[in-house]
């Protein structure tokens, strides 16, 4: 399979983050099944290394705050709480203050992800990394000096 094999802990290794116990396969299935079928395999890795969680980001909006996989989960089949400002994003998380960080599937994959302010909604759309895979590089890692 061309899927690469994510290691999800050996790369957050060293990083600031305050892990929660991994999601289990099962909570993992009930994710899949909801989700579109596309979902990026190093976000099911990072739910099932750390099912939630905390910790900086190393660009805005600066601090992540993942949501439990059950969360998302519940999210997803009530179509984000019935706001359908938000639909065509996965939420997944927050900054912990007044934005949530979302996959955004409005386009073709790979979703980039984007922070969104929840007042100001989905024009307020920004994005953070052009993929999961580059998002999980900004895990951890406090913002640079210039």
């Amino acid at each position: 399979s061309g899927h690469k094999r994510w290691h999800v802990q050996r790369m957050l290794e060293g990083r600031n983050w305050y892990a929660a116990a991994g999601a289990s396969q099962e909570t993992l299935q009930a994710l899949r099944n909801a989700a579109p079928s596309d979902l990026p395999e190093s976000y099911v890795a990072l739910l099932s290394f750390s099912d939630g969680g905390e910790g900086p980001l190393s660009v805005q909006p600066y601090n992540l705050v993942l949501d439990p996989t059950l969360e998302v989960v519940s999210r997803i089949a009530n179509r984000n709480y019935g706001q359908p400002e938000f639909d065509g994003f996965l939420i997944f998380g927050g900054n912990g203050g007044g934005e949530y960080l979302a996959l955004d599937m409005r386009q073709g994959t790979p979703w980039p992800v984007v922070s969104i302010d929840m007042v100001a909604g989905r024009n307020s759309a920004e994005q953070v990394a052009s993929d999961f895979d580059r998002f999980i590089d900004l895990i951890g890692c406090e913002p640079s000096d210039g």
